[in-house]
């Protein structure tokens, strides 16, 4: 029988817009939930590691043990083994893998975690069950994803309202869940957990310099990145309709009373002995 493959495609693209995003990632702003479990000798999975800073952060947290980052792009993960290099780690290794069907025996890894993961794959349920079959008896599965729909921001602004919409339309139609982040514990009850502690975070963006980040690189992904391409080619925009959402992120930035506000949501799953 063939290995499941993954059926979604991956919304966002490695265009340098998400890359600024992903890059500012660190276990601290990402994976706070996660830390107090973690202990010095453990081996860690980092599914879906991008550009490998959240998995630089993790293993300098286990120095006596391991961390393996994968993820389905073979060509992030050049910058993933750079990121590592540059900060002189060799308890670290990287490789391509699909969720779906991961390249592992039963019961390898301490821990597996994936951040910003499951909202972008085809099965979320099928890839909770796959991440629990890699981990030890008493290890950890650790997933935090965003909630498009709880999103919030200020000031009013018609044309994030229409942002918003035009992206969850975009995810689903990618095969995707941009709502994950709400439905974590529920898909790790159908995976099989039992022992789960679901919890919540978010990220603000505030400071002039936050909005400047945060509001410019989703202007330049609107119009850039494989987004962009995704929204015109599946008939969920024109151009013209993107360029206008893309000047609303520039205009909402520049106010000095904006706020904008990402809630995740994260579980802490532990497989049982």
């Amino acid at each position: 029988m063939p290995k499941p493959q993954e059926t979604a495609v991956y919304t966002h693209g490695h265009h340098e817009s998400v890359l600024r995003s992903h890059t500012w990632r660190t276990a601290a702003n990402s994976a706070g939930y996660l830390l107090g479990s973690l202990k010095p000798h453990m081996r860690i999975l980092d599914i879906g590691c991008g550009p490998g800073t959240i998995t630089a952060d993790l293993a300098t947290l286990v120095p006596d043990g391991h961390v393996t980052g994968v993820d389905r792009a073979p060509e992030i993960l050049d910058r993933a083994r750079s990121t590592a290099a540059g900060r002189g780690l060799t308890n670290i290794d990287f490789a391509v893998a699909d969720v779906h069907a991961l390249d592992h025996p039963d019961d390898t890894f301490c821990v597996v975690h994936a951040h910003q993961v499951l909202q972008h794959v085809g099965d979320p349920v099928r890839a909770l069950r796959e991440m629990r079959r890699v981990t030890k008896p008493n290890g950890f599965v650790a997933v935090r994803d965003s909630d498009y729909g709880a999103m919030t921001w200020y000031p009013a602004s018609a044309g994030l309202d229409d942002w918003l919409d035009l992206y969850r339309r975009v995810a689903r139609a990618n095969g995707g869940e941009p709502d994950a982040g709400r439905r974590l514990k529920a898909w790790a009850l159908q995976a099989g957990f039992t022992d789960v502690t679901a919890t919540s975070s978010a990220w603000t963006f505030s400071t002039p310099e936050e909005r400047t980040w945060w509001g410019g690189l989703w202007a330049d992904r609107t119009v850039e990145s494989a987004y962009a391409g995704r929204a015109t080619g599946g008939g969920h925009a024109t151009a013209e309709e993107l360029r206008a959402v893309s000047a609303a992120w520039r205009n909402w930035a520049q106010q000095p009373d904006g706020w904008f506000a990402v809630l995740h949501g994260e579980i802490l799953c532990r497989k049982e002995a």
